[in-house]
């Protein structure tokens, strides 16, 4: 049976403007809740997503919640920084994450959310991923976080370049969401 309400916990609203939209017609209420969860240090956003959803389960206890996890996996890196990406940025930035690849001449990356739905038991995970590559420098002011130096694959914009409703058409997001749309919908209700 579907739940009634679904916690999204994020303290971005921008976030739960987007999640809250993709999943209007799921007969559900999707509240926003702002909790400092613990987050472990791992490469892997469905890794982090997962120790997150339960670990805000545990301080809800009731219904379900829903966290989110984004990565920005290098593949001349290996995957690096991955679910890193935060703490990367916040130390040198976007600029200067573009910098630190001029030393490559591969700068195709891969952009991943992983959305985690828990309800005390089972835990279900939705992946989304678009390939592209990092910009030589930041361009766009749209968005949030690293949107404006990853440009998707058959693009000639960044993220941070795209209207909302264009960059919701083909982000790891809306790819994550369509999945988790589809299972709240299949839902017995």
């Amino acid at each position: 049976m579907s739940p009634q309400k679904l916690c999204f916990v994020t303290s971005n609203a921008e976030k739960f403007r987007e999640i809250h939209r993709a999943l209007e017609d799921c007969a559900i209420d999707v509240v926003r809740v702002s909790l400092d969860v613990p987050e472990i240090q791992a490469l892997d956003p469905a890794e982090v997503a997962a120790y997150k959803a339960r670990a805000a389960y545990a301080e809800l206890r009731s219904g379900w919640v829903l966290v989110e996890d984004t990565g920005l996996g290098v593949d001349a890196w290996n995957g690096y920084p991955g679910a890193l990406i935060k703490w990367l940025t916040r130390a040198v930035g976007e600029e200067g994450l573009c910098r630190q690849l001029d030393a490559w001449e591969d700068r195709r990356a891969t952009a991943t959310v992983a959305l985690c739905l828990f309800d005390g038991r089972e835990l279900r995970t939705f992946i989304g991923q678009t390939h592209g590559t990092i910009t030589a420098a930041p361009r766009g002011a749209f968005g949030f976080g690293w949107d404006s130096i990853f440009q998707p694959n058959g693009h000639t914009c960044t993220y941070g370049e795209m209207p909302r409703e264009e960059k919701m058409g083909i982000s790891m997001r809306a790819l994550a969401l369509a999945k988790l749309r589809d299972y709240l919908l299949s839902l017995p209700r």
